[in-house]
């Protein structure tokens, strides 16, 4: 199903301000309805903190730290785009894969990765610009869609969906690889999931599309300069010089 939607006005959500966190990070991956934390610091460590400890994961031969999607906790995985590789992580940030594409064949030339379900992750083929559901187990390709024509910006998934951003379109997946929405891209930058909603970035704004729905609307909030954000439950998350900022989403 092909759906083209704009921006409507007529739903006002707003972000308020409810608390922050001082915490210093390069990157923050991931927060859970728990608070628990997931980031790197600039020594390309990634580290998982809870309200009690601080567990750390360092392949530094791997270099920086491109991604990581956190959604499924007993399968973290990390992508290091310089390497071409993807680690996966349990829940206590041990090695349970690691896959190196540059000695797969076929060979791959990975730009984005996110998390699939099971044991596969949907991989970005930037050679044929098409993505993948790659097994690691029995490291196969399960499917393949059809090709993008535009630059991609951003990827993330769920078990069920997966989300590519693009220069000129919003694509989601199912678990099947078959496209069921195709929503215009008007400017949007980045991209945050949440299993009720997507948060979407456009300059130093912010929008809301609620799952299964196709309009997009624009959220309320406080000028600022968004560098990172998060999205968890009702609450969106911005980082930016070692504060990270709760924000309560409210629909009027």
């Amino acid at each position: 199903m092909f759906c083209f939607s704009q921006e409507k006005e007529q739903q006002q959500i707003t972000a308020t301000i409810k608390d922050s966190t001082v915490i210093d990070a390069k990157t923050i991956f991931g927060i859970d309805s728990f608070e628990t934390l997931y980031y790197s610091t600039e020594n390309n460590s990634f580290h998982k903190k809870t309200k009690d400890t601080i567990i750390t994961y360092a392949n530094f031969q791997l270099g920086e730290i491109t991604s990581v999607n956190t959604f499924n906790p007993l399968k973290i995985n990390l992508f290091y785009k310089d390497f071409n590789t993807v680690v996966i992580l349990d829940n206590r940030l041990a090695e349970i894969s690691k896959i190196d594409f540059n000695t797969i064949q076929p060979y791959k030339n990975v730009s984005f990765v996110t998390s699939g379900f099971n044991k596969t992750i949907w991989v970005f083929n930037a050679d044929f610009q098409y993505l993948e559901l790659y097994d690691y187990n029995s490291k196969k390709v399960k499917l393949k869609t059809m090709p993008v024509q535009s630059r991609v910006l951003d990827l993330t998934s769920d078990y069920n969906y997966c989300y590519l951003l693009t220069e000129n379109f919003l694509y989601i997946y199912n678990y099947f690889g078959s496209l069921i929405r195709k929503i215009k891209n008007t400017g949007y930058e980045k991209l945050a999931f949440n299993e009720a909603h997507i948060l979407l970035k456009k300059e130093n704004s912010l929008f809301i599309l609620e799952k299964n729905k196709s309009e997009i609307h624009p959220v309320k909030h406080p000028k600022m300069l968004i560098k990172q954000f998060l999205v968890t439950n009702q609450t969106v998350y911005i980082y930016d010089e070692n504060l990270l900022r709760h924000y309560q989403l409210k629909t009027d």
